[in-house]
């Protein structure tokens, strides 16, 4: 503790300082001195100090504003250290909490924190240590702050009216027509709107869709959006089946009239009271069971568009219209032309909207993932009071509320053990089949599952803030989210009824003029099927079905994709880069060989822990991991001196003792000579050799290396199996880098390189056409995180590097980056084949539809198989969708 010391003789010196007193991790001092000063006199000693700022931020929308906010900061002489993400900001250095606010909305970004203090320019002393009661001012440096993380920043709306694609650029178009709206995704699949943008007046977005025609509701949260969701899904379907039903009632004994050889001509006044009969029968279903598509169509066309409503109101009235108009006055038509079609105005609406029901139940599995993921989260927690144990409801707890886990209880909120011991099944954030072993000071996660023993526990993060409320706001982003793939299909969708409309009335006019008789009766034929037949439904829900499913089924995996846009890229990757530390190794250094020149191992350990003791070095942190595991105490060690690049001395017992690397050795005049080998060896081997010697003689050599993670050999090679070149890319030197590579299966290795240099080789890897994936971790991975053409982070990285990265893996195994890509190329392949499927069959469909086969057939398509393959299509997308439900990367573990 001579470190803690030695800062507190330092501060102690400065003006206008009352008392000081440090140990490993803080600093707290009482008094008025210049916050400067003490920064100054910590520095000097060769430590880092620094006061760290946390904010809640709002207004960042993606990598580049993060980057943005982090320049600004970093480049401040006065800031230490920066941690940006879209939604925390951590700072450390001599900025007030007021300074940072400020840079923030200099930047055009704002805080939302709403943590109230006491003194904006200093962070508040701990409220557990009463050695600070009566003191006066004082301030704390901490040297581990606890994190803390908003809620996020999109918006929600639950979507009603929409029908097809149509629908779906009406609907953008009106909300991106509000002020203050930067962003906007609908979402058919789902009828839901997720929108950006800073200062948005709600209301105004709402009042905006329902001008458009549509209606839209606020979601507050995801168990709300479920709950309502659910609600409007079954009672769309239940509505739609009903429909159908009655609809399908009629049409069907019409319809089997005409196949059976009953008349379906007026040729006398019995057959026209019979016709006029069904007519009537015929308009009550237009009136009932074809409601929503006269009412949605007259909104389309009250605000100067078209959508599928449009196509159905005109196929079916036209058929209706026409055999009424038969019935009323047959005389004024041919007597080849006297055919009635009431039977296609039924059958079409049933069909239609049995087809309707169908896709309804289908769409309702597509967010089973994301379901399944709510349901982790319970619904009440018990809270410790005075008077007892009492169970509220989730929404009721608050951060610092002491909570009960009792045995099989899933874990309510975020937080750490105050008391109790237990094992927690982690595997829905981690996938790692085994329990993990809880005591008082560990942390817990929202969702997770408590085991046998009973635990209390303080409550961090709740509500929005759970790691799990993070985890399924960033499923519910990807699944709004569009690809390029999408947005294709978004304009071809908007302008895709004007010219369906637009071939009916030509094939209409072809037939009048130049078919053969009974041209009437042709031209109905003809323009009512290419009405019925073109199917903007299945085009609108090609691209977001398989999106919702795609996403889903990675977070099955334990992979979170930030947005659709990413899975487009996994799917095109040629180049796979992996960082070394924590990504292909487990980056937790620890100690794998001992060669000792004293008789005692342990003596070894001890001697070299006692003097690293308080040291945060990873080497360091190595050693005394060692001497905790073999149980052995620890000497008190003085004079403790920090020799940069080399290593330390401290004095123990009244002897010097030396620990370092050889140059430390050479310095301290200590013969190595019989360990060059050993040295040579090391490269070879990934180890770094740590020196103990006294002022006589070599004591010994400890022998560190971060071990490779059990599953990166077979990742690697599963890799290259697909056809993707695998690539090593590490600041650590050309030995351990090698070593590693060759045990790894790896042929390309970069070592040596710096953060900018890594970014600089991705650069150097697009250039040559190739499309990169970049796996990595720290802090130091960002920059080619961001670069790459798919960034794919460590969940237990940098906050930095996950922000930077398009895709986040929570498993703890990088076998996960062979399943992101598979899912990602099969999620594109689906997406293609229901995108080509339903442009084949509405380019195939209008030109039959419109007669163009008559020539050869001498017969044209009836309405009715129009109204049924229409119906077939959109159902046919949304059941192609739902096999991505079952895909399966090869020798790959669901995360349960």
């Amino acid at each position: 503790m001579s470190c803690a010391r030695k800062v507190t003789a330092a501060v102690l010196a400065l003006d206008g300082v009352t008392h000081a007193e440090a140990n490993k991790s803080s600093l707290m001092v009482d008094g008025s001195p210049a916050l400067s000063d003490i920064f100054k006199a910590v520095e000097d000693l060769g430590y880092q100090a620094g006061q760290t700022i946390f904010v809640d931020l709002t207004g960042l929308r993606c990598g580049k504003c993060v980057a943005k906010l982090r320049t600004a900061l970093s480049t401040d002489s006065r800031v230490v250290a920066a941690d940006i993400s879209k939604t925390s900001a951590t700072v450390t250095g001599i900025l007030s909490r007021a300074e940072v606010i400020d840079i923030v909305r200099r930047c055009g970004y704002d805080v939302t924190d709403q943590r109230q203090q006491t003194d904006e320019s200093q962070p508040s002393p701990l409220p557990d240590d009463p050695s600070r009661e009566n003191r006066g001012d004082s301030t704390t440096i901490p040297g581990s702050p606890d994190s803390h993380v908003s809620g996020p920043v999109q918006t929600q709306l639950l979507l009603s009216g929409m029908t097809c694609a149509s629908c779906v650029s009406a609907v953008e178009n009106a909300i991106r027509s509000v002020s203050g709206v930067e962003g906007v995704n609908v979402n058919l699949a789902e009828r839901t709107a997720m929108i950006s943008g800073d200062d948005i007046e709600i209301d105004s977005v709402i009042n905006a869709v329902i001008d458009a025609g549509f209606g839209a509701d606020l979601v507050e949260d995801e168990a709300t959006r479920r709950q309502r969701q659910n609600a409007q899904q079954q009672l769309e379907y239940r509505t739609h089946l009903k429909h159908a039903g009655v609809a399908l009632a009629v049409g069907i004994p019409l319809m089997l009239w005409g196949l059976l050889g009953g008349n379906m001509s007026v040729n006398s006044f019995q057959s026209q009271l019979g016709w006029g009969l069904v007519s009537l029968i015929c308009l009550t279903l237009l009136a009932t069971t074809g409601r929503t598509f006269f009412v949605g169509a007259g909104r389309s066309l009250k605000h100067r568009r078209a959508n599928m409503d449009t196509l159905i109101a005109l196929g079916t009235s036209a058929a209706w219209l026409y055999s009424t108009v038969l019935v009323l006055i047959p005389e004024y038509f041919p007597v080849s032309a006297r055919h009635v079609y009431f039977e296609a105005t039924a059958m079409i609406l049933g069909l239609i909207t049995l087809g309707h029901a169908i896709e309804a139940r289908a769409r309702a599995s597509a967010s089973a993932a994301l379901d399944k993921l709510l349901d982790l989260q319970p619904e009440t927690a018990v809270v410790i009071t005075d008077e007892g144990d009492k169970e509220v409801p989730l929404r009721e707890v608050q951060t610092g509320m002491t909570l009960r886990i009792r045995p099989g209880g899933r874990i309510p909120v975020d937080g750490h053990v105050t008391e109790g011991d237990s094992y927690v099944d982690e595997s829905m954030l981690t996938g790692e089949p085994l329990a993990v072993h809880k005591q008082t000071g560990n942390r817990l996660s929202a969702g997770t599952l408590n085991q046998r023993g009973s635990l209390a526990m303080q409550a961090e993060g709740v509500g929005k803030n759970t790691m799990l409320a993070r985890i399924i706001h960033l499923v519910r982003e990807a699944q709004s989210s569009k690809p390029a793939l999408a947005k294709m299909a978004d304009r071809i969708s908007a302008v895709f009824v004007p010219v369906v409309v637009t071939i009916a009335l030509a094939t209409a006019a072809v037939w009048y003029f130049f078919g053969p008789e009974p041209r009437i009766s042709f031209m109905l034929i003809t323009a009512t099927t290419v009405l019925i037949i073109a199917c903007p439904c299945a085009l609108g829900l090609a691209t977001p079905m398989s999106v919702i499913t795609g996403v889903g089924r990675a977070a099955d995996y334990g992979v979170l994709i930030k947005d659709a846009d990413a899975i487009q890229q996994a799917a095109n990757i040629d180049v796979v880069i992996f960082d070394k530390t924590g990504t292909l190794t487990e980056g937790k250094p620890s100690v794998t060989s001992l060669h000792s020149e004293i008789k005692d191992e342990n003596q070894l350990i001890r001697l070299a822990a006692s003097i690293e003791q308080g040291s945060e070095h990873p080497l360091a942190v190595a050693i005394i991991n060692e001497a905790e595991k073999r149980d052995i105490k620890l000497l008190t060690s003085n004079a403790f001196r920090a020799i940069p690049g080399m290593g330390v001395q401290a004095e123990i017992d009244g002897e010097i003792f030396y620990l370092g690397n050889l140059a430390m050795m050479t310095r301290a005049k200590v013969d190595t000579s019989k360990w060059a080998n050993k040295q040579s060896e090391s490269g070879s081997n990934s180890e770094t050799l740590v020196y103990l010697a006294n002022q006589r003689k070599l004591l010994g050599v400890v022998g560190i290396s971060d071990p490779v993670r059990s599953d990166s050999a077979a990742a690697v090679k599963k890799l290259k199996s697909m056809g993707l070149s695998v690539v090593l890319l590490t600041g650590d030197r050309q030995q351990t880098a090698q070593h590693i590579a060759e045990k790894l299966g790896i042929d390309t290795v970069i070592s040596g390189v710096l953060p900018d240099a890594k970014e600089a080789e991705v650069q150097r890897l697009q250039s040559q056409g190739l499309k990169v994936a970049m796996v990595g971790d720290g802090i130091n991975d960002a920059p080619s995180l961001a670069r790459a053409d798919l960034g794919i982070a460590m969940g237990s990285g940098s906050d930095i590097a996950v922000e930077s990265g398009s895709v986040t893996l929570m498993r703890h195994s990088i076998d996960s980056v062979a399943d992101t890509l598979s899912i990602a190329k099969a999620t594109i392949r689906n997406m293609k084949q229901n995108l080509w499927g339903a442009f084949i069959y509405n380019s195939l469909g209008i030109p039959v539809a419109a007669g163009i086969l008559y020539p050869l057939t001498g017969t044209l398509l009836s309405p009715v198989v129009a109204g049924a393959a229409m119906a077939l299509s959109s159902i046919t997308v949304v059941s192609n969708a739902n096999r991505l439900r079952r895909f399966t990367p090869d020798n790959s573990k669901v995360v349960s």
